[in-house]
């Protein structure tokens, strides 16, 4: 019997997953996708063209190809050279998006086209088709504006909201509520999950889904956005996102290298911790990070055998 699963993120935490998740046999895979980014190479072509930001999706789209071509490596190519030449600091892959989503007036058939050239292993879906903005409120009531500008201000998040009304992707409602497995992670908590949890379509969904929904946990917490955060509190920030309760947390439990560590540490960085012994959910601990290039990373090889696992016992 083929399981459903759907993966809710965005940035390169989410596409790490996912690069485990494609390998699994007998699971139809579908990425729900932020588009909410307004940073870098993608917000220069957001507000160029007006189009939802491309760049967490292109990530997503190379991490579930069949296998490495010259053309997922070419969309990963990012042009270089002098800032005052308009095409720097642009990645190819955004800029094929960009021309196939103009030529086409249709970003869903954009994402669809490349992803059949790429031979991608399920389905990537927006989270919404609109041109969105994402807003913050800090805990001392200040407002901050633009994804990209979350993690500046110095200051602690109390929630993330969009201003204007959002209204889901069908394709993400449907996927939602006929998944078998839900999960959000791992990835940016304030900035690549709860941007499509907070989207009130897909909350609704989240509701009415007989799918287990399950986190995985961030291994380390984000300057700017998760400073001092335990694992409960990641927990906690989702499901007052959305209302919706985790039914569980997969959490690490590897032992990070001292020099590693130290590395963090002079980047404001600290390992996500457990603050209570009991809890309303359960917690499934692992080994499931990789240290080898000297960051911290969840492995996508355990991470795909673990949720192997849970998908056996359903």
């Amino acid at each position: 019997m083929i399981k459903k699963v759907v993966v809710m993120g965005g940035g390169t935490g989410q596409a790490t997953l996912l690069r485990g998740l494609k390998l699994l046999q007998n699971i139809h895979l579908t990425a729900i996708v932020t588009v909410a980014d307004d940073g870098g190479s993608t917000g220069r072509l957001r507000r160029a063209f007006h189009i939802p930001a491309m760049g967490d999706i292109r990530n997503v789209m190379i991490s579930m190809a069949e296998s490495e071509t010259m053309l997922s490596t070419l969309m990963e190519y990012r042009f270089e050279g002098s800032p005052e030449n308009e095409i720097y600091g642009h990645n190819l892959g955004n800029l094929i998006l960009t021309a196939l989503t103009d030529r086409s007036g249709n970003f869903m058939e954009a994402i669809t086209a490349i992803s059949k050239v790429l031979n991608v292993k399920g389905d990537i879906i927006p989270s919404t088709l609109q041109v969105i903005t994402l807003f913050a409120e800090m805990v001392d009531g200040t407002i901050v504006r633009g994804e990209s500008n979350i993690p500046k201000t110095g200051n602690r998040i109390n929630r993330v909201f969009y201003q204007e009304k959002v209204r889901a992707s069908r394709q993400a409602i449907d996927a939602i509520k006929s998944a078998d497995l839900i999960i959000y992670g791992v990835g940016s908590l304030y900035t690549s999950i709860c941007p499509n949890l907070i989207i009130e379509d897909l909350a609704d969904a989240l509701k009415v889904a007989k799918a287990k929904k399950i986190y995985v946990c961030n291994a380390m917490t984000q300057p700017g956005e998760t400073d001092d955060y335990s694992m409960e509190d990641h927990v906690d920030a989702i499901v007052r996102h959305c209302g919706v309760e985790v039914d569980l947390v997969v959490k690490a439990n590897d032992s990070l290298p001292p020099e590693v560590v130290e590395r963090y540490k002079i980047m404001g960085s600290m390992n996500v911790e457990m603050a209570q012994k009991e809890h309303s959910y359960p917690i499934m601990l692992s080994s499931l990070l990789d240290f080898s290039d000297g960051l911290v990373r969840h492995d996508p090889l355990r991470v795909k055998d673990l949720i192997a696992s849970i998908l056996a016992q359903e």
